[in-house]
């Protein structure tokens, strides 16, 4: 048992629920944010496009939560943009425009959401065994591990270095607020390290020059998304193939993470709430290509976030969603949190993405015995794992794009290696 202090059929107070939701949409924001981010400058779309993409992510994500805590697995789980997704929208984007984007997200939503509603997901729940699901569980805080460590060197902002000494102390002074509120406060304060963490951060990066307020300033006060914002969506069968594949790994990364999310709400996880979870996801995933956005799946930021506020009101989650739409109606202010720097994020989701990892051991450490077969299986599939997405993308270059695609997610190799020795040496 974890100890949860506010369980999933829980419910707050508006006033501190309010605060707690606002701290999942900081939880994500950062990563949500970079998926339209990336995707927009390298297809080349001008500054105020990729203004409106965030923006309709933003909607699409908010619109994505509140499905999956209503319809689907019913989990405290926030949904976000997911990077699985980044490859293929930047292939389609650049070759076929995104107008194809809607159509392969409208599309491949449509077949998630049948292979959820129909228990094809439930039925092969047999195979993630508690020795397959804490790897996996491992593996996805792993695999964010280095987009914490590039945040706290300012590396995306700035590589050349320039900026390394600002950054690592605005790094380090939101690291030390987080764990100093998360572990010595009392009462609601504990409960939101990430916020007290964030704007002490913020402003130890204005007062040393490293906030970039311009984006702020081109994005208009008030906006409400429209659908088909890039056109209507045409369907060409790369772009829906390419992006299936896409698909696929966010329902292994998503079935992970309903385990991961069980285990730290201290909530039973069955065939019924994995369906109803995909089949949801599915569904969002449409409605984000109807707006225009990004693929959207289970966000382990959020999980990680649940592990150290013990808190799992599924109240909480969906007023977090809420804030998400409200968010994507105000394009200054969701340009507010897209300024935030990111050696304030390096700060946040150190101690977040750790604690995600620590999960999937507890839950070996708990439920797996460590014979010579069990320790083979989680050795081999952490070392494919990890070493996977170091291949650089010129040698992926050689390989189906739909391999590739496979290895550059550290999280389904890893899931795929384990699944497959746990099945063989029985």
């Amino acid at each position: 048992m974890n100890g949860v202090r506010v369980g999933v059929e829980d419910k707050l107070p508006y006033s501190r629920a309010v605060v707690l939701g606002f701290q999942h949409v900081l939880a994500m924001f950062g990563a949500t944010i970079t998926v339209p981010l990336v995707v927009g400058n390298a297809i080349g779309l001008s500054q105020k496009d990729i203004a409106l993409l965030i923006q309709v992510v933003l909607l699409a994500m908010g619109i994505a939560t509140i499905l999956q805590t209503t319809i689907g697995s019913r989990y405290p789980i926030v949904q976000g943009s997911s990077f699985a997704f980044i490859p293929g929208l930047i292939s389609i984007g650049s070759s076929s425009g995104l107008a194809a984007v809607e159509g392969a997200l409208i599309a491949g939503g449509i077949v998630e959401a049948v292979f959820g509603g129909f228990g094809i997901v439930g039925k092969l729940k047999k195979l993630f065994s508690p020795v397959v699901t804490g790897v996996t569980i491992m593996l996805i805080g792993f695999s964010l591990a280095h987009v914490a460590v590039k945040y706290t060197f300012n590396f995306f902002a700035d590589p050349s270095g320039a900026s390394i000494p600002k950054a690592v102390l605005i790094a380090l002074v939101t690291f030390a607020v987080t764990v100093a509120v998360a572990l010595k406060s009392k009462g609601a304060l504990r409960a939101m390290p990430v916020i007290v963490g964030a704007v002490v951060g913020y402003v130890v990066s204005i007062a040393l020059g490293m906030a970039d307020f311009t984006l702020v300033s081109e994005l208009p006060a008030f906006n409400v998304p429209r659908p088909l914002p890039w056109g209507m969506p045409t369907f060409e069968a790369y772009a829906i193939i390419t992006l299936l594949f896409a698909f696929m790994v966010s329902i292994i990364e998503s079935v992970g993470d309903y385990h991961a999310i069980s285990a730290i709400s201290e909530a039973p996880i069955t065939n019924r709430h994995i369906n109803r979870g995909i089949m949801s996801e599915g569904i969002a995933c449409s409605i984000a290509g109807i707006f225009g956005a990004c693929g959207t799946t289970s966000y382990s930021e959020n999980i990680g976030l649940v592990a150290l506020t013990k808190v799992a009101s599924r109240q909480v989650v969906q007023i977090g969603g809420l804030i998400l739409i409200a968010i994507s109606m105000f394009p200054k202010f969701s340009g507010i949190l897209a300024s935030i720097p990111q050696p304030v994020l390096g700060g946040l989701t150190i101690a977040l993405y750790g604690m995600i990892s620590v999960t999937g051991l507890r839950l070996i450490k708990d439920k797996v015995e460590l014979n010579d077969r069990n320790m083979l299986i989680i050795a081999s599939a952490l070392i494919v794992g990890l070493g996977a997405p170091q291949l650089p993308q010129e040698f992926l270059a050689h390989f189906p794009k739909i391999v590739a695609s496979i290895l550059e997610s550290g999280m389904a190799v890893g899931a795929l290696t384990a699944i497959v020795l746990d099945q063989i040496l029985r």
